[in-house]
C-alpha cells in the first residue's frame, strides 16, 4: 500500500493553510483528495483554480450539465469523488 506524508490542517501555515482554509469553507472538511496534495501547495492551488474554471467558468455548458457529467465520469470510473 502506498503511504504519502501529509500535513494536517492543524500542522499548515502560509499558502498551504490558505488553501486548507477555503477547502474547509466549500465543503466543511478538508477532502482526501485535497490532503493528499497538502505536501506540494503550489500544485493545491493550481488543480483547485482548475477545478473553479471547469465548473463556474465561462462555459456553453450550464452549471447543471457540468455536475452531471462530473458526476457520470465519477460513477463510470467507480471514483467516490
Amino acid at each position: 500500500m502506498a503511504w504519502i506524508e501529509e500535513v494536517t490542517p492543524d500542522r499548515a501555515t502560509g499558502a498551504l493553510k490558505r488553501e486548507l482554509d477555503k477547502a474547509i469553507e466549500r465543503a466543511g472538511r478538508v477532502w482526501n483528495i485535497i490532503q493528499v496534495m497538502s505536501v506540494n501547495p503550489l500544485v493545491l492551488k493550481t488543480s483547485m483554480d482548475f477545478y473553479a474554471s471547469i465548473m463556474f467558468g465561462r462555459s456553453p455548458l450550464s452549471r447543471f450539465q457540468r455536475e452531471l457529467l462530473a458526476t457520470v465520469v465519477s460513477a463510470e470510473l467507480n471514483c467516490r469523488y
